[in-house]
């Protein structure tokens, strides 16, 4: 029987922990606990989370090796004992929009710097805004960490802030590292944070290192953020795009090259196994499908019989899917518009169908961000508790206008994690066939597209 290790996702809304065996991947244990809702967070609630899930699964004794992987970009502050300042403000969190305007106008060639331009995502932009509205607790900062570094850290039962690491593919989503040097960029965290001391960042380390071990003697791995750990779990290779809808929506590519866009658009991520994983987000995703539910009061059974009943286009009927804002296009305060109602169209089919397609809609334009960016794609793999859907993967490949790969529903996020553990175990990255595929290849509707992108450049101006 193989060696036990364990990855964890600490996601926006639970934590999932896996326990499988190193050598063949099987499934030995899993658990679930939720986290509170919200945009802030304390982080004491995903550490109470963690160790009632690690708990559910037995605990650590057996397991030889474990990775975290987590939600990308919150900022979580400690002062210079470890202690918790304030609440995380978490990737979803816009009130920092004005902020991510000033920090790239004060670095007009960022991208070039850390791979991206800011929004308010980014965990500089977090840096500022504390510094701005909570000067107090600002000047009580010693070291910033992003969620998954902080659990890290927990496991190891370190008190001492510098003991906190993290990994490339988490520095490289938090606006003050720079992905082709390896190194932060202290100019731009001196600046959001108001002072030039010697604030404590996390070590960055290389994704096969050995962290240290918790009180069990488990090997602790540097963990990564969400959608690199996903495009691990999942097996995506150079050349695969993994569309990913969760509670935000992305479009990842793992690249050899890493990507500069002075638009804003790509994020210019790091991956978890040294390439790089140039990412385009969307705020809005799955959720678009829980508000259609809610509306039409629909199971997502119900939602997709409707849905596949509507002809695309959905006889004119269009949705701007930004119910919370959006990061791509960057419209923080923007909210969603329902387009082309007329007496003929106005049914419950088209109604489902429109929901569907504009949330995909988003998501066809991240893609076409990143192959403007040189971002070369071969195979698209569809991911998250929106593939579930058969309506979401049929009209992904219209939509799309590619054939879409549908892995096994999974907890990807969780699994490349334990991918990571394993490595750090047995020296090489596993090549687990955990799930099979399903293949979608749907007639291109281009029209649905261009109706959508209409709607999209009309209502720019709009708040």
């Amino acid at each position: 029987m193989g060696e036990l290790i364990a990855g964890v996702d600490s996601s926006t809304q639970s934590v999932k922990i896996v326990v499988r065996r190193a050598d063949t991947g099987e499934l030995v244990a899993s658990s679930r606990q939720s986290h509170p809702e919200g945009t802030e967070v304390d982080p004491e609630k995903w550490w109470d989370a963690l160790t009632t899930a690690i708990s559910d699964v037995g605990g650590l004794e057996k397991i030889r090796a474990i990775s975290i992987a987590g939600q990308q970009h919150g900022m979580v502050t400690l002062d210079e004992n470890g202690k918790i300042i304030r609440p995380a403000l978490l990737w979803n969190d816009t009130r920092s929009a004005s902020e991510a305007d000033e920090i790239n106008q004060k670095f007009p060639l960022i991208h070039e710097l850390v791979g991206s331009k800011l929004v308010a995502a980014f965990t500089a932009t977090k840096i500022l805004w504390l510094q701005k509205h909570e000067p107090d607790n600002a000047a009580k900062v010693a070291a910033v960490c992003l969620p998954h570094d902080y659990l890290t850290w927990r496991l190891r039962d370190s008190k001492s802030i510098n003991d906190i690491v993290t990994d490339r593919s988490d520095a490289s989503g938090t606006g003050y590292f720079n992905p082709k040097s390896n190194q932060y960029e202290r100019n731009i965290i001196n600046y959001c944070l108001g002072n030039n001391r010697d604030l404590t960042l996390p070590r960055v380390l290389a994704p096969n290192s050995v962290v240290g071990k918790t009180r069990e003697g488990t090997l602790i791995a540097p963990g990564a953020g969400d959608n690199a750990a996903a495009a691990l779990g999942v097996g995506a290779q150079l050349g695969d795009v993994v569309v990913s809808l969760g509670t935000s929506g992305t479009a990842f590519a793992v690249a050899q090259n890493p990507t500069f866009d002075a638009t804003g658009e790509v994020a210019g991520f790091c991956d978890a196994t040294g390439n790089y994983l140039p990412l385009v987000c969307t705020l809005n995703a799955s959720r678009i499908l829980d508000s259609a539910n809610q509306i039409l009061g629909t199971s997502f059974t119900e939602l997709d019989q409707l849905a596949l009943k509507a002809k695309p286009g959905a006889d004119g009927l269009t949705l701007l899917p930004y119910f919370e804002g959006e990061r791509t296009p960057n419209r923080p305060n923007a909210k969603g518009v329902l387009s082309g109602m007329a007496i003929k169209n106005a049914t419950r089919e088209n109604l489902a169908r429109a929901m569907i397609e504009g949330m995909l809609c988003g998501l066809a334009d991240a893609l076409s961000s990143l192959i403007n960016n040189g971002v070369e794609i071969k195979r698209i793999l569809l991911i998250g508790g929106g593939a579930k859907s058969k309506a979401v993967c049929k009209i992904a490949s219209q939509v799309f206008g590619r054939e879409v790969i549908v892995p096994e529903p999974g907890e990807y996020v969780a699994d490349g994690a334990a991918k990571q553990a394993a490595w750090i175990l047995t020296g090489e990255i596993p090549n687990w066939n955990l799930s099979t595929s399903q293949i979608y290849s749907e007639v291109p509707t281009p029209e649905v597209l261009n109706q959508y992108r209409e709607l999209r450049d009309r209502t720019e101006d709009w708040n």
